[in-house]
């Protein structure tokens, strides 16, 4: 079993041998997943809505 300190030091020493990219590649990179999240927070929100106006006009119609 693995012993919480020594697990640490091990993380810490394959940290450093991760290739990390460059701030002109990472930036991008975050615009990019920025972006994608806000629409699809953007388009899950309208799907929502919609659902729930359809469900109220079904309650409406059918007398619930």
């Amino acid at each position: 079993m693995t012993t919480p300190g020594k697990y640490a030091k091990e993380v810490i020493k394959e940290g450093k041998r991760v290739r990390w990219p460059k701030r002109e590649q990472l930036v991008p990179m975050i615009i990019v997943v920025i972006a994608i999240t806000a629409f699809a927070a953007i388009f899950l929100s309208l799907e929502d809505l919609t659902a729930a106006s359809m469900i109220s006009q079904l309650k409406a119609a059918f007398g619930g």
